[in-house]
């Protein structure tokens, strides 16, 4: 491989990763009448977009605010969130022939249901503002160079250089490797002597092994409406059994709040009360099996899997105290310790990353680095699932865009 030093003066910045955060900075740039460089290891943009929402794409939520993000500093995001709001974002989309949809929870698709559309929007701006995105290109380094950056890449196998005067790093966090995921970003803010929060996958599956995986491998499939919380927070969604522990949206919230060896808590009726259900039928029924009345609550193979926890066929008279009581813990404090999690290729997005207490909250620019910025999933910011994450997306690279 040679080396080449290319010196490029017509570009403004030069932005790595056209992912959702590098694409709406270049395009916002653009817009402004700036140039800019987007560097992207795949041979495609908006990689992650594509494949998110199961191809369909949660572009924002309506209830976008700080409230719904992790970050050693809770406020950080405030600044970006009052500069782009998700009115822009629901604008910004409706203007390019996109409209929304609301499913559940605020969480907002395109009325096609098409990912394509939205990474459509931007290809077609970046062609139209003629910003540049040279595709299979691979970051190796950014090293400053007097008033400048020098950053080295690999493209068509030969590593080369090009100056800019400045550099975003848009490049995402470590899901999903098989998508190009790297710790580039992380790596070049450490290399500059900027703090990085530990990185741990987030919004990810939740594993079981040991003698209770084979209870939960045969209910593999079964969904249920379930309250699942810990001592920080708590969520209301479904939670899906699976043959290696748990999934679904729930258990993906409570994830990004759970560390390894702690237990995570699920109200398997949230909307009910097990005893009082009892209590009542008992009165009209009391010859009623408990298997009966809770396979009129759930499915019948979630019924029968409760049988080798509680005294399931037992009528609900005969019940005792002690009975009562165990139903009442299970159903409602149902104790789960996870092993692990399905690590960062099932991860949506990673917690942690670099330290906003290096960054400026309006620009993102980094403080001892005048020039150097960071936006989207490799800043210590990250959102619940439901679009959220993409909000912070567009705002980190509108915000660094009017820096630029």
């Amino acid at each position: 491989m040679t080396a080449n030093l290319k010196k490029q003066t017509d570009f403004d910045a030069i932005i790595i990763g056209a992912g959702a955060c590098g694409l709406m900075c270049a395009v916002q740039a653009g817009f402004l009448g700036k140039r800019v460089l987007i560097l992207e290891k795949n041979d495609r943009p908006g990689a992650k977009i594509l494949i998110s929402g199961g191809g369909r794409c949660n572009y924002t939520n309506l209830y976008a605010s700080a409230q719904q993000f992790i970050s050693q500093n809770p406020h950080f995001c405030k600044s970006a969130f009052a500069q782009w709001t998700v009115d822009d974002t629901i604008g910004f989309f409706e203007a390019y022939g996109i409209s929304g949809k609301e499913k559940t929870l605020g969480q907002l698709f395109p009325v096609t249901d098409k990912a394509r559309d939205i990474v459509n929007v931007f290809a077609n701006l970046c062609a139209d503002l003629e910003q540049q995105i040279w595709y299979n290109t691979t970051v190796k380094a950014v090293e400053q160079a007097n008033d400048a950056f020098e950053i080295t890449y690999e493209r068509h196998d030969r590593e080369q250089k090009i100056l800019a005067p400045k550099v975003v790093m848009a490049s995402g966090g470590l899901p999903v490797v098989k998508l190009g995921a790297t710790d580039i970003g992380m790596r070049i803010a450490r290399k500059f002597g900027m703090a990085v929060v530990d990185t741990a996958p987030a919004l990810v599956p939740l594993t079981i092994t040991g003698k209770d995986q084979p209870w939960y491998e045969k209910l593999s499939g079964n969904s249920i409406f379930c309250r699942v919380w810990n001592e920080r927070i708590s969520f209301e969604e479904n939670i899906l059994f699976t043959h290696w522990g748990l999934s679904g949206p729930a258990i993906l919230q409570i994830s990004s709040y759970w560390k390894p060896g702690e237990f995570i808590y699920i109200d398997l009726l949230p909307q009910q009360n097990i005893t009082e259900l009892i209590q009542q039928e008992r009165v009209v029924n009391g010859k009623k099996t408990l298997l009966a009345l809770l396979s009129g609550l759930y499915t019948r193979k979630f019924a029968d899997a409760l049988a080798d926890r509680l005294p399931v066929q037992k009528n609900l008279a005969s019940l005792s105290k002690a009975d009562i009581d165990l139903i009442e813990n299970l159903i409602h404090q149902f104790k789960v310790k996870p092993a692990g999690d399905k690590g960062y290729d099932k991860a949506e997005v990673m917690r942690g990353g670099v330290s906003t207490d290096e960054l400026s909250s309006k620009t993102l620019e980094a403080q001892k680095v005048p020039g150097l910025y960071f936006g989207g999933e490799c800043v210590d910011v990250t959102g619940w699932l439901g679009g959220y994450n993409f909000q912070w997306a567009w705002a980190s690279g509108f915000v660094i865009a009017q820096a630029l």
